[in-house]
């Protein structure tokens, strides 16, 4: 886990931003382009009331920070936690912007949310809250205007109460599968790290079979990400909550059924105890230091930083989280010729399917789980190419190539919008 002076002293919009300016100088992209992009549209603040059970009123501060429309609707999640930074939100939803243009689905960027624990309300406070917040920035989102999506704290049950407030299912995504949700959106960001990564191994003349994994982060991003390497042959040999590393050297052979073990017994390491697997027991931050072909970053923020980046031994980062690593680790990976594939690439899966909920809201159409995954893979597959084709022309980072991807893109559909 990273601590919390590092956070602390992390400037997420001014990371996005440099990383944006790297890539613009990269390609020779006009300075008054990148000062566009590097202005948010909009940006809504609201005051939500909320009364309590006990009868008290209290109001609770909501904002949705809207980036880019120029390639289609701002897209975005929308998080409940009571230390929600401006900050975080800009670079986020720029990141939302990159993303999208990266994986070239017709959205542009937004973040938002409330300022709130969730945690501290009883269900129906947390209904008459949501319900609340949607009736204040309802002028400012809609299907073709802004569609949010779940983030930290917020699920399908919270975007169903937003659709129904609204009275329209296109209006966001991540529901329930019952209230309009598409299938396969669970699996959607893991899955399309794995399409990825894989693309990047046939592209390398790298066999699967001869690769190992440790994935840090063990929620439904690490879970699935994991599962779908172990599917496909690449062999999973470490893996971490944030109690534990869990380090099987002959590699975990059912991470399902291992999830379902730790939901039930809490932790990874009491988990694996509880099916008798031969795993050795670390400390949490040992999976930076594992011995593997991969590591995969799947939980927080920063995670790798200039506190442990140079104990990495794997050859290949893949940035399953959002900006898991600071622009030191960043620096010093690329001192130790460490390929990192990254995160506006790795994990737009997720929004990937969300483009996928939104035109099957849009088009009264209901989609198969195989169908959505074989349209995932295509649309991975596609985005990793045009990727490879930047870095190899540019000589750049993938990074970089990333991103300058989305800049020429974003930069055609800004001077086709002029």
């Amino acid at each position: 886990m990273v601590n919390e002076g590092i956070l602390e002293a992390m400037n997420p919009w001014e990371e996005a931003k440099q990383n944006v300016i790297a890539a613009a100088q990269s390609a020779q992209i006009e300075d008054d382009f990148v000062d566009k992009l590097l202005t948010h549209e909009n940006t809504i603040q609201v005051q939500v009331p909320l009364v309590k059970e006990d009868g008290t009123k209290v109001h609770i501060h909501g904002y949705r920070l809207q980036h880019n429309s120029w390639r289609g609707p701002y897209k975005g999640g929308l998080r409940f936690h009571p230390q929600v930074s401006v900050d975080e939100a800009k670079a986020l939803s720029l990141w939302m912007t990159i993303k999208n243009a990266v994986i070239d689905v017709p959205f542009g960027g937004g973040k938002g949310g409330l300022a709130v624990d969730p945690k501290t309300l009883s269900k129906s406070e947390l209904e008459q809250l949501t319900r609340s917040f949607t009736r204040e920035i309802a002028q400012h989102i809609g299907p073709d205007v802004d569609v949010p999506a779940p983030d930290v704290n917020t699920n399908g049950e919270i975007m169903g109460w937003i659709a129904d407030e609204y009275g329209d299912a296109a209006v966001v995504t991540g529901k329930n599968i019952d209230g309009g949700g598409s299938e396969g959106r669970l699996e959607a960001t893991g899955l399309g790290g794995v399409y990825a990564l894989l693309e990047y191994f046939r592209l390398n003349n790298i066999d699967p079979a001869t690769q190992t994994i440790a994935i840090q982060g063990f929620g439904n991003v690490g879970l699935y990400a994991a599962h779908f390497c172990e599917q496909n042959g690449i062999k999973v040999v470490a893996l971490a909550d944030s109690k534990n590393t869990v380090i099987a050297s002959e590699g975990f052979k059912d991470v399902l059924t291992l999830a379902s073990a730790k939901r039930k017994h809490g932790s990874l390491a009491a988990a694996v105890e509880s099916l008798n697997i031969d795993a050795k027991v670390m400390p949490a931050d040992a999976i930076f230091s594992t011995h593997a072909d991969v590591l995969a970053p799947a939980a927080l923020e920063a995670a790798v930083h200039e506190g442990n980046a140079d104990d990495i031994k794997a050859s290949i980062i893949l940035e399953l989280a959002n900006g898991p690593l600071t622009i030191e680790a960043d620096q010093i990976l690329a001192k130790k010729q460490i390929t990192i594939i990254p995160d506006v690439l790795v994990n737009a899966g997720g929004v990937a399917v969300s483009y996928y909920e939104w035109l099957q809201n849009k088009q009264r159409e209901t989609w198969s789980k195989q169908q959505v995954f074989d349209r995932l893979e295509k649309q991975m597959i596609t985005a990793v190419k045009a990727v490879a084709a930047v870095q190899f022309d540019n000589k750049v980072t993938w990074r970089v190539a990333a991103y300058t991807l989305a800049l020429q893109r974003l930069q055609h559909s800004f001077l086709n919008k002029s």
